[in-house]
């Protein structure tokens, strides 16, 4: 058996993975209701480490519960996260602050500052990213804004290297993880000293590194006794969440693509190539299979506010009308024609969207006639906002000269509405499969592969189920290539500046 866990912003997943059929055995989702985001201040984002630990220990009792398997017999664990997060800890693993997570806006300006200081003939072919909005933009708010808390600093984390801390006593990161943070750079295959003394920050800061398949760790004696699990126990595998997003859906080669659509949307292609924007609106990172002989780096095009959108809809009916439930939601979004009668929406109200420069657009709805437009309406339009919006990122893609012939994903999130699917193929015009995979799965996997237990990834994902494959219709197609043309008029016609 394999672990795999996905420590989400929402709640952490975990899967047990039978590597011998090929099949999950049991997965839990804790808690039921979401995670607990603090924002302190406007654009800030924040959750404390600890709490994803004693939730994982909560959600390990239920799926060992739910399964009827012993712990002894998982052999390794796979580790998928939220990205970009910032976790410090002292020389005793003793977590120093709140970790400011992915969606946390409060480090642009540094980013910004890093990036006219380091000039984009450094940034762009070394880093391929501006510092941005980044871990290691965030950790240099902390230096500039917390120097009592920087003082007692002994590593930086990401939130896997967390977790993995939690379960090994050690702390770890992998080049993958460093990417993820703009520490790394591209051209020398190190982590970029050029950044580091920009930022003031020393090298032994820097964790450990370890591979993302293949990590040679072994649980704490005594975590490895409280969880039922032996000693020898592994953690061969760390991924953030959309490289490994795109690992469960087996898009490892180049020109493949995947999509997910969960808190934030996102567009993942992989390339074998140094590729960047010169606005850095796109972001490229280490994907999980890279090596040196054969490099591999993951486009990443992310819309923050996607899922949390339908989810924030979600609390405002109930919070009048009961229990609305999502299958409930996508069958108002079906009783209305596409373009929702005119309502669009603007899905960007989760922090600075990349796309956008790092600039803060906010969500609106535009067009709202009190006397046509009903619940139903609101729901359509923000899926057909949230799909336009990933749209944006496919013809960046394309700007880039990166093949689009076909997306991957997995049956979650918003990928679970027909409606959405429908959506999504036709304004893009690329067709879709849809697997029977998640984050969790995808980690268990990649834990079965990084111990060895498979030889190979096409051995790995030889029982990969495709459940369905969409097409797009070219009437429909046609239809909303119109509707988004009108959405993009009426974000001028109102003064949004999103180019």
């Amino acid at each position: 058996m394999f672990l795999g866990i996905d420590l989400g912003s929402s709640s952490i997943k975990l899967s047990l993975y039978d590597g011998k059929l090929g099949q999950v055995k049991a997965s839990v989702t804790h808690p039921k209701q979401e995670l607990k985001i603090d924002a302190p201040e406007q654009g800030w984002a924040e959750q404390d480490p600890e709490m994803w630990w004693q939730n994982f220990l909560q959600a390990f009792s239920l799926l060992i519960q739910k399964s009827g398997l012993a712990p002894s017999t998982i052999k390794s664990i796979g580790i998928s996260y939220q990205m970009h997060g910032l976790v410090l800890v002292d020389k005793d693993h003793q977590v120093l602050r709140p970790s400011i997570i992915w969606c946390d806006s409060r480090a642009v300006e540094v980013g910004k500052k890093a990036f006219n200081s380091l000039g984009p003939d450094f940034c762009l072919p070394h880093l391929l990213n501006s510092p941005g909005n980044f871990t290691a933009s965030k950790l240099a708010w902390v230096k500039q804004n917390e120097p009592d808390v920087y003082e007692k600093v002994y590593k930086f984390m990401l939130p896997g290297d967390f977790i993995a801390m939690k379960l090994s006593g050690k702390i770890t990161t992998t080049e993958t993880g460093l990417s993820e943070g703009v520490f790394w750079d591209f051209e020398k295959r190190e982590v970029s000293s050029e950044l580091l003394e920009e930022f003031g920050f020393t090298k032994d800061m820097v964790a450990e590194t370890v591979p993302a398949i293949g990590a040679d760790l072994t649980l704490d004696a005594e975590i490895a006794s409280e969880l039922g699990m032996n000693a020898s126990t592994t953690i061969s595998y760390r991924a953030g969440d959309q490289p490994n997003n795109a690992f469960s859906l087996n898009v490892l080669k180049p020109g493949e693509i995947a999509s997910t659509a969960g808190t934030s949307g996102v567009i993942y292609a992989v390339t074998d190539k140094n590729v960047y924007d010169q606005k850095s609106r796109i972001n490229t990172f280490l994907h999980v299979n890279d090596s040196e002989p054969d490099p591999r780096n993951g486009i990443l095009i992310c819309i923050n506010g996607t899922g949390i959108l339908y989810s924030w809809l979600k609390n405002v009916l109930n919070s009048g009308r009961g229990n609305i439930d999502y299958t409930q939601m996508n069958q108002m979004v079906d009783s209305v024609a596409p373009g929702a009668e005119g309502l669009s929406c603007l899905p960007f109200g989760n922090g600075a969207e990349r796309i956008f420069e790092n600039r803060l657009v906010g969500s609106h709805f535009l067009n709202m006639d009190f006397n046509r437009h009903q619940t139903s309406h609101i729901l359509r339009a923000s899926l057909e906002g949230i799909v336009y919006a990933l749209n944006l990122g496919f013809e960046m893609l394309s700007d880039l000269e990166v093949s689009q012939s076909k997306i991957r994903a997995g049956q979650a999130n918003l990928f679970l509405s027909e409606s959405f699917r429908e959506i999504f193929v036709n304004v893009t015009g690329t067709p879709l499969e849809i697997y029977d995979t998640d984050g969790a799965a995808g980690a268990a996997r990649g834990a079965a592969l990084g111990s060895g237990f498979y030889s190979s990834a096409e051995e790995a994902f030889s029982s990969l189920t495709k459940l369905s494959e969409y097409e797009p219709d070219a009437e429909l197609s046609s239809t909303y290539r119109d509707l988004l043309n009108e959405w993009q008029a009426t974000i001028e016609k109102h003064s949004f500046n999103t180019k």
